[in-house]
């Protein structure tokens, strides 16, 4: 028998995570809508939106969940000798919509992505709130790559990066990571597996660990604002 998905109209019908689907993977509910009060919502449950542009929208959250533990990172030799290099700057939430419009463009084997325009102004509407930031790798005056995403407490939601210039958003990962740590944040919500995540050091846990791990982390105290990443991060 096929299971219905429940159809979001308030933002109190989140249901519990336990009752999303196990095929496809989270896949939790439809409906409802992206804007700041649903997202912070969603997301201070361990739910969060992903869907195409021809799609209602829907909510997810996976089990396992791929997570990073800010002490866990792992950098590779040939990157550290990269960031070693200092030939970049790093920079906060000086440029949020161009990260997203670069993380929105298609990449190789694929027609387009999730990040559509109504996604871009949801987030941009939590990034006025200082709930997601942009971390941007600048190289000779120039957005070379980043990432963007969501904190809340002392959690991060990574959610989509982009480069156009070799290694630019995986120095903006690096630099993320280690200033999360400083900050004592407990962990980065990494959403999915994929292979380039887990040479940094993410793994698989279960969900309701990752549920555990969020009640506690969502209530700590929130960085002051704006964001300011210290300039010792890399030895």
């Amino acid at each position: 028998m096929t299971k219905m998905l429940p159809w979001m109209k308030t933002v109190e019908d989140f249901p519990p995570v336990a009752q999303a689907l196990a095929a496809p993977s989270g896949l939790l509910a439809a409906g409802g809508e992206l804007s700041a009060e649903w997202l912070i919502a969603a997301y201070s449950r361990g739910i969060f939106p992903w869907f195409n542009a021809n799609q209602p929208i829907l909510w997810w959250s996976p089990d396992p969940r791929m997570v990073l533990f800010p002490n866990e990172l792992h950098t590779p030799h040939s990157l550290m000798r990269t960031l070693r290099k200092r030939h970049y700057e790093i920079r906060v939430d000086t440029a949020f919509s161009l990260v997203m419009d670069g993380c929105s463009q298609s990449r190789a084997g694929q027609d387009g992505t999730w990040i559509s325009a109504e996604m871009i102004a949801a987030y941009t509407a939590l990034h006025r709130l200082g709930v997601a930031h942009s971390i941007e790798t600048w190289i000779d005056g120039k957005l070379a790559g980043g990432l963007y995403g969501v904190a809340l407490g002392r959690v991060f939601y990574g959610e989509s990066m982009f480069t156009r210039v070799a290694d630019a958003s995986k120095i903006a990962f690096v630099h993320l990571v280690r200033q999360l740590q400083r900050w004592q944040f407990s962990v980065i919500d990494c959403q999915m597996n994929t292979a380039h995540l887990a040479r940094f050091g993410a793994r698989e846990i279960q969900r309701e660990e990752f549920m555990q791990l969020l009640s506690e982390g969502v209530q700590a105290r929130s960085m002051t604002m704006p964001w300011q990443f210290e300039d010792d991060l890399i030895e």
